[in-house]
């Protein structure tokens, strides 16, 4: 009898059944925390910015092979769609922000510009970063350095190669196709450059920071290596912009880089070291949160993602 009425009850119920939670707008903050030795890293979500097509922008190879290449992963074949992976490093003692997201800046799409409501919802005040280090002076790393005219990391001391910073501020780009960069950095480099110190490669300038010059992409890219204790992460920037492209067809060229030919062949030497001295990455555009192993695949490669690994769980390895 319990059961027949229970039965007759969910039977009646069933076909009024609703929805009443509203669909939800809004995407969760994206922010993830992990250890690396003593430091605690953090990659915060600036969103995503959209390019153009690969066909069109990816050079040395039939534009049917690019488009195969991108099928076979399940992705897009008439667009690219980038993540913007900025990372904090907590040393205990200095808190390090790596570039700054695209800001305000509409030119990439409307899914980028997130950084600051992110840090918020990882805990991470723009008034305690002491240290934001810019890997080169393209917008979408530079443009979350000044909003509305205010300095955003208003304790911070900032840090480029000085090569990047002078070929983005020379006139000479201002008639070039690259006049949008050319105007961004003059918004987001000169009210800074009381506070800018230019950085070496090899150097160690900030401790357990590296710079190691990577350049092709700009004339001053520069990639990191964050070490602490026995433990090193490579910090790639743009080294590898695309998780597939550029590292399953990684003599491809993209018409983005200022000088194409040196992008490869900086791309694939420093991708030969990390993949033989097996150095966990993390690619600034990479899919959130951007962090894994690269290994080599033939004369190519192929990017193992880490998965969300959490700082309740400092044993497990990178």
């Amino acid at each position: 009898m319990i059961g027949g009425v229970a039965t007759s009850a969910l039977g009646a119920g069933s076909s009024d059944a609703r929805a009443v939670a509203p669909l939800v707008q809004a995407g969760a903050p994206a922010f993830h925390s992990f250890r690396l030795g003593g430091f605690q890293l953090t990659v915060v979500s600036d969103g995503v910015i959209v390019t153009g097509d690969p066909k069109r922008t990816f050079v040395g190879a039939p534009p049917e092979e690019i488009a195969s290449t991108l099928s076979a992963s399940y992705l897009p074949t008439d667009r690219v769609i980038l993540d913007e992976n900025v990372l904090v490093v907590n040393t205990g003692s200095r808190t390090i922000l790596f570039d700054t997201g695209s800001g305000l800046l509409q030119a990439y799409g409307p899914g980028a510009g997130r950084l600051l409501s992110n840090l918020e919802a990882a805990g991470i005040r723009p008034a305690d970063v002491d240290a934001v280090v810019l890997s080169h002076g393209h917008a979408d790393h530079v443009c979350g350095l000044v909003v509305q005219g205010r300095i955003m990391f208003e304790n911070a001391q900032f840090y480029i190669n000085q090569v990047d910073h002078d070929f983005w501020l020379d006139p000479a780009r201002q008639q070039t196709p690259l006049k949008l960069f050319h105007e961004q950095a003059l918004l987001n480099l000169l009210p800074i450059r009381e506070r800018l110190i230019f950085i070496k490669d090899g150097e160690e300038f900030l401790p357990g920071v590296q710079a190691l010059l990577a350049p092709g992409h700009t004339p001053g890219h520069t990639m990191f290596m964050i070490n602490s204790g026995r433990e090193t992460l490579a910090y790639l920037a743009d080294l590898a912009r695309h998780h597939i492209l550029d590292l399953e067809a990684p003599r491809l060229e993209f018409i983005g880089d200022i000088d194409p030919g040196l992008c490869v062949q900086t791309r694939t030497r420093m991708l030969d070291m990390i993949a033989r001295d097996r150095i966990p990455v993390l690619s600034y555009h990479f899919p959130f949160p951007g962090v894994g192993h690269v290994a080599k695949w033939g004369d190519r490669y192929r990017f193992y993602p880490s998965g969300m690994l959490t700082a309740a769980d400092p044993a497990k390895p990178l």
